[in-house]
């Protein structure tokens, strides 16, 4: 450690250790200084009246004003009160210039530390007439005379570093809590994207996996109905259960290799999964299976940004997922509308679920905070929004700026709704 370090924290590491030894300083000068100008060799006539050993005066007033040095760190206000005021009753006993000039001086420079600056600077006008005032008044100088003028020069003087001193002060403390606040908001920062990247990879993979396992769920037990009696649409079905196995497992090696990939959060791409030009291969892998899809397409296509294409195609493939499991034998109709600045996907069945119930009452209209129905992957058979399916769906929609709704049709069955925006900047 260098010695300009160790003088600048020496201080506040034992502040009454060196507040104590300032304090002695200043009174064996107020007792020594006075016998300096008696020793050595004969020097012309000052124009001041010559030195004199310190009064008595001197001596109780000094150690006064420099005992209360001592705990100008504890009470600054009242250590400069009994310092002025004990250096004007110093003038006014006829004392001259002394070191207990240096006692205002010190107190003003604390006070001014830790102070705002217009009540220092108000304070130190004061102080500074109140002491020039008193030598003023009770040793007869000149408003002019360089005594006068020294003590206002030297309060200003104190007064200043102090300001000084507490504006660095602030500025430190307000990096600090800058740092501070900034450390917090990285760590929450970093908390929200792991929560972020948590529910888009099980939301990824729920959809990866269930559509197929559906699929794999409807084939095995047709296969199964008919094995003995129908062995050709058996082995079909097994077919197209090895198809719906494989094609699942292409998806999740694909979901993971992303997940793996090294490099930054930008390089890679932010959902691995296909979007509607796929739509007509996942809508014959359900009718494969013996569900009833109808599809109508309103508007003219045009191309999507990715987000939208995929929430768009996810959609699409959850709604049908849950009709396969929850209503077999509905059938349903699909309508896609491509309008001016928006793409709206409805999935309607006419299966069993208008008597289902819905957990935040929202209608198939789009209307209220967001609907529920069929839990994607939920227990039993009902459509009670349990599961993560619609949970998904809705997150889906959500995170592109759409809406979406689900719930039991006024016309019978279970509708799927939903509307996502499509940015201006790819609109043709």
């Amino acid at each position: 450690m260098s010695l300009l370090s160790w003088a600048r924290r020496a201080p506040s590491a034992r502040p009454y250790v060196w507040d104590a030894v300032l304090a002695a300083f200043v009174y064996l000068g107020t007792l020594l200084i006075p016998y300096a100008g008696r020793h050595g060799p004969p020097l012309p006539p000052p124009p001041s009246p010559p030195t004199t050993p310190p009064s008595a005066a001197a001596i109780v007033i000094g150690l006064l004003i420099c005992g209360a040095l001592l705990f100008r760190r504890r009470d600054p206000w009242a250590v400069l009160a009994v310092c002025v005021s004990g250096l004007v009753v110093y003038f006014a006993l006829g004392g001259q210039r002394s070191m207990l000039d240096a006692g205002p001086v010190i107190a003003m420079y604390t006070v001014a530390s830790r102070t705002p600056r217009r009540t220092a600077w108000l304070t130190a006008l004061i102080v500074a007439l109140t002491l020039s005032g008193a030598r003023f008044v009770f040793s007869g100088e000149s408003p002019l005379a360089p005594e006068l003028l020294a003590q206002v020069a030297w309060i200003g003087m104190a007064t200043a570093i102090g300001d000084a001193l507490r504006s660095r002060r602030a500025y430190v403390s307000a990096i600090e809590e800058r740092a501070r606040k900034a450390e917090d908001t990285r760590e929450e920062e970093a908390r929200r994207r792991v929560m972020e990247e948590r529910l888009r990879i099980a939301r990824e993979l729920h959809d990866v996996l269930a559509h197929h396992i559906a699929l794999i769920n409807v084939q095995a037990q047709v296969a199964a109905h008919v094995l003995d009696s129908r062995p050709d649409e058996a082995r079909q079905a097994l077919g197209h259960v090895r198809n719906a196995g494989k094609e699942a497992l292409n998806e999740l090696r694909t979901t993971v290799g992303l997940l793996r990939q090294p490099g930054s959060h930008e390089d890679v791409p932010a959902e691995p999964s296909p979007g509607l030009e796929r739509l007509p291969e996942l809508i014959a892998s359900f009718t494969a299976a013996g569900l009833d899809v109808q599809c109508l397409a309103e508007g003219a296509p045009r191309p999507l940004p990715a987000p939208v294409d995929l929430a768009a195609f996810r959609i699409v493939q959850e709604a049908l997922t849950n009709v396969s499991k929850h209503a077999t034998d509905a059938s349903v109709k699909m309508r896609l509308g491509w309008e001016p600045a928006r793409v709206v996907v409805q999935v309607t069945d006419d299966g069993p679920g208008a008597d289902g119930s819905r957990s935040d009452g929202s209608g198939p209209d789009g209307s209220g905070p967001g609907g529920s129905g069929c839990g994607g992957s939920g227990s039993g058979g009902g459509r009670n929004g349990s599961g993560h399916g619609l949970i998904g769906m809705r997150e889906r929609a959500l995170s592109v700026g759409g809406t979406f709704s689900a719930g039991p049709d006024r016309r019978g069955g279970w509708s799927v709704h939903a509307v996502l925006p499509v940015p201006e900047e790819v609109l043709p």
